[in-house]
């Protein structure tokens, strides 16, 4: 678990989104689609051998899940025993680029946030139609942001849905019962009678970091079905969605009911561990949080779906994510999907991945798969959680995920949208500007500075 925090705050990678990758492709390739999104130019297949044969190199990043995929090789021979898995520890973001770019010693399957697919398309290989007998049973949001102009080119990995992070015992302590929250104006609330109960506290966590902020800020708009960039990548901030969750925000720092701190740094962490802090909307990987770093709540934390925007609405979005590609200069891209294959579409595949195992004792439960009947509410592949009150995370998360609206492709330009949007939101959050101005000055510069000049 130590691995895995120094993993998520040094990249933030199955977190969501790192550095976007430079945009090796303005677009994807020209190609004619079919309805299920499968494509007919550069369109992989899968092997046709009884028993196929070959070598294939994978590329991961070091640290716990290499480890966890690591541990799935040899259930994988004992279905393909004439494929040998050379598997590495690389670092994806310095050598990816480059080693595209020659063709030299390119490998056959790599794994990659969902934010840089967009930018490799000329470099993979389309996956429709291996994908085709999984389609209807994927999160539509992880199809949706690995489909670039009709072809699909990354295999699901894991979903990360939004939860509702609280901690229990403080509240009751305050007469402020958190499962009566059933939308936002619930939470702020919420905040308010905590506050009225503890006149130090900020109750709701306000993302400090312009690039966290700005990843959140993404959460919101996926619950209310849209994101930063359309489908075809044009720019779609100034909009009444971004400016209702700008507006939440802003009435969370106006009147003095969040607490700015950057994701689990010190102050973050004290804050928690004080009572001041109580409520934390993330992903569900802050479940970390409880299990790791807080030293004096641990235990009084749960978790619950998001608060809907509106009445019945979704209850969850998107925060982050990452999926496998197999790019095309790989020699035996077609064995690597068998892999990838029994990875993420074969029950002894996906158990052992988000099951226990030796790196994670009692299953990796900082995400849950893309794969809907791997993802069942009722079959949880991880146990319930110590930290959280022994709170059946995987039932939460699950039934939270599967309320996720569809996607898009993340655009190349996301990461530089940083220095707009990200460290305009830090200003409304500092009092220094309004909702209305971050949209404006952002949707300006983004406009002018990032999608213009693609």
């Amino acid at each position: 678990m130590k691995r895995h925090l120094l993993r998520r705050r040094a990249v933030l990678a199955s977190a969501g989104l790192a550095a976007a990758a430079p945009a090796l492709a303005a677009c994807g390739p020209d190609i004619s689609s079919d309805e299920e999104g499968g494509g007919s130019a550069d369109a992989l297949q899968a092997p046709t051998a009884d028993s196929p044969k070959g070598e294939i190199t994978i590329w991961d990043r070091s640290g716990d899940l290499f480890e966890v995929f690591e541990g799935v090789i040899d259930d994988f021979n004992a279905v393909y025993p004439d494929i040998k898995v050379n598997h590495v520890a690389v670092d994806i973001d310095a050598k990816l680029q480059n080693t595209l770019i020659t063709g030299t010693d390119v490998p056959d399957g790599v794994f990659l946030d969902d934010a840089k697919i967009g930018g490799y398309t000329d470099y993979l290989w389309n996956l429709g139609e291996v994908l085709k007998p999984y389609l209807g049973d994927i999160a539509q949001q992880k199809i949706d942001v690995n489909t670039v102009d009709g072809a699909i080119y990354g295999v699901p990995y894991d979903l990360n849905p939004g939860l509702l992070f609280y901690n229990a015992t403080a509240l009751e302590a305050a007469g402020v019962d958190a499962t009566a929250i059933a939308t936002y104006d619930d939470l702020l609330e919420a905040a308010r009678q905590y506050k009225a109960a503890v006149p130090d506290a900020g109750p709701i966590h306000l993302e400090q970091s312009a690039f966290l902020g700005q990843l959140q800020l993404e959460m919101y708009a996926s619950q209310l079905g849209t994101s930063i960039a359309d489908a075809d990548g044009e720019l779609r901030l100034d909009s009444p969605e971004y400016l209702r969750i700008l507006q939440f925000l802003d009435t969370v720092q106006s009147e003095g009911l969040g607490t700015r701190a950057e994701y689990l740094t010190p102050t973050d962490v004290a804050e928690m561990d004080n009572g001041n802090q109580v409520f934390y909307p993330w992903a569900i990987w802050f479940s970390f949080a409880p299990q790791q770093m807080l030293t004096e709540t641990s235990g009084d934390w749960r978790a619950m779906e998001l608060p809907a925007w509106d009445a019945g609405g979704p209850r969850s979005g998107a925060m982050g994510g990452s999926s496998f590609v197999l790019p095309k200069d790989g020699k035996n891209a077609d064995l690597a999907w068998l892999f990838y294959e029994f990875l993420m579409y074969d029950e002894v595949g996906y158990t052992a991945v988000w099951g226990p195992s030796d790196t994670y004792p009692t299953g990796l439960n900082t995400s849950i798969p893309a794969y809907e009947p791997a993802a069942d509410p009722s079959a949880p592949l991880f146990e319930p959680v110590e930290a959280l009150g022994g709170q059946d995370l995987w039932a939460v998360a699950t039934e939270a995920g599967a309320q996720i609206p569809g996607g898009t492709p993340t655009p190349a330009w996301w990461d530089g949208a940083v220095d707009y949007l990200g460290n305009d939101l830090q200003r409304m959050l500092d009092g220094d500007m309004t909702p209305e101005e971050v949209i404006d000055s952002s949707t300006e510069q983004i406009q002018t500075n990032l999608v213009d000049r693609q």
